[in-house]
């Protein structure tokens, strides 16, 4: 074997469309570009949502609704759902760092525990937030609850 004797794998590398070079290569003339025009242009850029002139979707969709920008969003976490974690993962504890290093919260989510479901395991909780029949039944099970 030899470098000049070296070949890529046969249907690993394409020819590129050579355009602009004479009428002869089919390619010739307006460059595969049409006629005229902005497009046919050099340094052409068509805008994200540009429509031709055309009313943007965007815009003719009508606006609905309310978007609160103070809005808190929890990633919430049911009592039935608090046991299986525990035994799956292992948890010695149930913190946001915790669960982030097991992957299932982001670093930035905010944790909140909710009553669905009955808890059997006794566990530390260091939480966000928490619903009243939450910390009523994680007391009444022997665990504790701290709020962040």
């Amino acid at each position: 074997m030899q470098l000049h004797t070296l070949k890529p794998a046969a249907g690993s590398t394409k020819n590129t469309k050579r355009i602009g070079r004479g009428e002869g290569s089919g390619h010739g003339g307006t460059a595969t570009k049409g006629s005229k025009g902005q497009q046919a242009r050099t340094g052409y850029q068509s805008k994200k949502g540009h429509e031709g002139g055309q009313m943007p979707i965007q815009r003719r969709m009508p606006k609905r609704g309310f978007k609160n920008p103070f809005r808190v969003e929890y990633k919430v976490f049911n009592l039935s759902q608090i046991d299986f974690l525990v035994e799956k993962y292992s948890l010695p504890e149930f913190t946001p760092e915790v669960l982030y290093i097991n992957g299932l919260i982001n670093r930035t989510d905010l944790v909140k525990i909710l009553a669905t479901g009955e808890l059997k395991s006794t566990i530390s909780f260091k939480v966000n937030k928490a619903s009243a029949k939450a910390l009523e039944a994680i007391k009444a099970n022997g665990g504790t609850i701290e709020l962040i």
